[in-house]
């Protein structure tokens, strides 16, 4: 139920972010890593979310890593906080971010250390303990997961660590206007990764001849990624001698205005991407959700946007079908905090 039911859906999303200030207290001095540098447009909302929230926070940011950047050892005063991006990539579907996470984490054990809004998948079981084992050996981590799924796996593997349940970062955009209104009818917005779901073929051969397919690669273009390769070997380097983070914080902005710019010419958006689904919500724009490869739109949409009214989910698709699914609710030590107490 929402806190309020004269809130917008979008708004009580909004305002139940707030819970993380209960761990990044206002004027809290951080270290803020593992920021996207790549041309996927949900990380980038996500980014984006998390620097308004900061910002709209009092919260300072010391320093800011991408993975390409963060060095090693990396020497981060006792009294900072180490925020870490949210997002998809917790597990061992994105290895270069998971490694770098669990080595901050077990190389700071005296810091308090967030991670700011998470889905988690693991493929393999060993790699799940393999982590589970280096997150439980610290004492001041704070977890913020993004699913019920997600929250029950998270309490089970990781009994040492606070867990809590939080919509995703880029909630705190809202709302976003429109750029214009729409003049074309409906675009099909469909992940073509390794989370790429198979249900979207059936759309792709239903759609008419002039209907509209894009993902993050197709929306941004050749430029936009030569822009980001030498971004990213910038910051590799850790020699340019022009200010790197400015830059892609500008070129950035650009990305995320592109996708705007794109969302506001459609009517509808049909989509497999959890931020072609959030976006479209931001904009308060009807639109269509389907499932990923494991579970994790339907088990989001499940959690946080099913109040509202522009968004559902592809008829047939539910919670229940989802691959991420624990087959028992597990025990566990962590603690589940929403804004207004109540249980999903």
């Amino acid at each position: 139920m929402l806190a309020n039911t004269n809130v917008h859906p979008m708004e009580d999303l909004k305002l139940r972010l707030k819970q993380i200030l209960e761990v990044v207290p206002p004027k809290s001095e951080i270290y803020y890593i593992d920021y996207p540098v790549y041309n996927n447009g949900g990380d980038l909302l996500i980014m984006k979310g998390t620097e308004a929230f900061f910002k709209d926070n009092d919260i300072k940011v010391i320093r800011r890593y991408s993975v390409w950047d963060v060095p090693f050892p990396l020497d981060i005063p006792r009294n900072a906080i180490i925020v870490l991006q949210g997002g998809g990539n917790f597990g061992d579907l994105y290895p270069v971010h998971q490694k770098m996470r669990e080595k901050i984490i077990a190389g700071h054990p005296k810091n308090r250390i967030v991670i700011l809004p998470q889905t988690i998948f693991f493929k393999s079981d060993i790699e799940l303990k393999k982590t589970a084992q280096v997150l439980n050996f610290h004492k001041d981590l704070h977890f913020f997961v993004r699913d019920m799924p997600t929250y029950e796996l998270a309490q089970k593997e990781f009994s040492k660590v606070h867990v809590y349940l939080s919509p995703d970062m880029a909630h705190q955009l809202w709302p976003i206007k429109p750029k214009g209104k729409p003049i074309l009818e409906m675009l099909y917005f469909f992940r073509e990764d390794i989370e790429k779901n198979k249900e979207q073929v059936k759309y792709e051969k239903a759609a008419k001849n002039n209907s509209a397919f894009l993902d993050w690669n197709t929306l941004y273009n050749r430029v936009d990624r030569r822009v980001i390769r030498l971004v990213t070997s910038s910051l590799k380097s850790r020699r340019a001698k022009w200010p790197v983070s400015w830059f892609w914080a500008k070129y950035s902005d650009y990305m995320v205005h592109k996708a705007i710019n794109n969302f506001s010419k459609y009517k509808a958006v049909t989509t497999s991407r959890l931020h072609g689904h959030i976006l479209a919500c931001l904009l308060d724009q009807p639109n269509v959700l389907l499932d990923n490869s494991y579970g994790k739109n339907s088990n989001y949409y499940a959690a946080w946007t099913q109040k509202n009214p522009k968004g559902r989910l592809e008829s047939g698709q539910s919670e229940s079908d989802t691959y991420s699914k624990p087959a028992e609710k597990p025990k566990g030590t962590g603690s589940v905090v929403i804004t207004d107490g109540a249980a999903l």
